[in-house]
């Protein structure tokens, strides 16, 4: 069974930054493309970053230039830097393989404002 956890959210400013992690258990990882969602106050879940499993990466054009995903397939883990967060960033970030057929983990909040 897949086991997804997401940590590193949490309350920042305008402009501010915030690194998550995302680890993956009971799964050959390495293999697999994975993806950084977010799902906003009565938004739908979107894709945000994607990273295949030879590091290609690409973003979605709101993120562009202000996120950015990596992984460490020895560690089953996942990343997203984002800077320059602005209020619309607000939401329940998940991470999954792309497409996003995992079971979802808990996700972790993300809370722009000042």
């Amino acid at each position: 069974q897949v086991q997804l956890v997401e940590s590193g959210g949490g309350l920042v400013q305008p402009g501010g930054s915030l690194r998550l992690s995302c680890v993956a258990s009971g799964t050959i990882f390495s293999f697999k493309a994975m993806g950084w969602y977010r799902q906003g106050p009565g938004k739908e879940r979107e894709l945000v970053a994607g990273i295949t499993s030879g590091g290609s990466t690409n973003y979605a054009d709101s993120v562009k230039g202000r996120f950015t995903i990596s992984r460490d397939n020895a560690k089953n883990t996942v990343d997203l830097q984002m800077n320059s967060l602005e209020p619309e960033d607000t939401a329940v970030y998940y991470c999954n393989r792309v497409p996003g057929n995992w079971p979802w983990g808990q996700g972790t909040q993300v809370t722009v404002s000042s």
